[in-house]
């Protein structure tokens, strides 16, 4: 019968060490790429709420049932809803969140998220059939962004396509914003919109931004907030309540005659 070997005390210590390093290590990983995953979506953004009161989320039907009422005493005052992609699609959710967010007082707004391989004013009148007959207190935005879908549409028809778009609503009456992030601003509305309101998504925090004078900017997409489940995004009026208050009262003033008799 063979000799059974037992474990010496330095080699139980030794095996103890290696199975520490070996958890210190997964610990350092898993911090490090929680850090990132947090740098990447703004989870380290600081707003100064008394420099930038007004806030809001945007939300679509990825986010379920909204507890709207929760949103609005957790000191939310705006929130702008996906209506409708491209040429044909509907978010499921729209009705339900138009609704309910409305029903809580907050100041609702729709946006649509546009696609560079469909033709700018098909995608202008699904987002008016969209929000037809629907009061809506903040202008009608244009989602643009380079996602790595559309890839083969060339960049000058995408940006024609988008103008198309935006001129189409206009001509309907309403307000358009765009939102974009850092170089969808460089490559769509530096040189096309600039006249237009500009939503900006910077993971930096509100202030900082020297090189772009936009209305509000989303500076988190892991934020968390009293009445949505799991992860929404920020935002952040770039103004004091005054300012926004007299916001609202310029783009009611552009849409009061058309939110609620619009057609495509």
């Amino acid at each position: 019968m063979a000799r059974q070997t037992v474990p010496t005390r330095p080699d139980r210590i030794k095996w103890l060490l290696l199975a520490g390093a070996v958890v210190l290590v997964a610990l350092l990983g898993w911090y490090g790429w929680h850090r990132y995953i947090n740098y990447r979506h703004g989870g380290g953004v600081t707003v100064d709420r008394h420099r930038f009161p007004i806030a809001g989320i945007d939300v679509s039907n990825h986010n379920g049932v909204i507890d709207f009422d929760q949103v609005r005493d957790d000191d939310y005052q705006f929130v702008y809803i996906k209506a409708s992609e491209g040429a044909t699609y509907r978010d499921n959710a729209f009705e339900r969140n138009y609704r309910d967010a409305r029903a809580a007082g907050l100041a609702v707004g729709a946006y649509h998220y546009f696609r560079k391989n469909r033709d700018g004013e098909l995608q202008a009148r699904n987002l008016l059939a969209a929000v037809a007959g629907k009061t809506l207190d903040l202008p009608l935005v244009l989602d643009i962004e380079d996602d790595g879908k559309d890839t083969h549409v060339e960049h000058g028809t995408a940006v024609k396509r988008a103008i198309d778009m935006a001129n189409h609503l206009k001509r309907h009456g309403y307000r358009v914003m765009i939102y974009t992030n850092g170089n969808g601003y460089r490559q769509y509305y530096k040189d096309n919109f600039a006249g237009e309101d500009l939503w900006l998504c910077s993971f930096r925090s509100p202030g900082s931004v020297l090189d772009a004078n936009h209305t509000m900017q989303q500076y988190t997409h892991i934020g968390r907030v009293q009445g949505v489940r799991g992860a929404v995004d920020l935002n952040v009026f770039m103004g004091n309540k005054r300012a926004w208050n007299r916001y609202l009262e310029t783009v009611n003033a552009t849409q009061s005659s058309t939110t609620k008799n619009n057609k495509s």
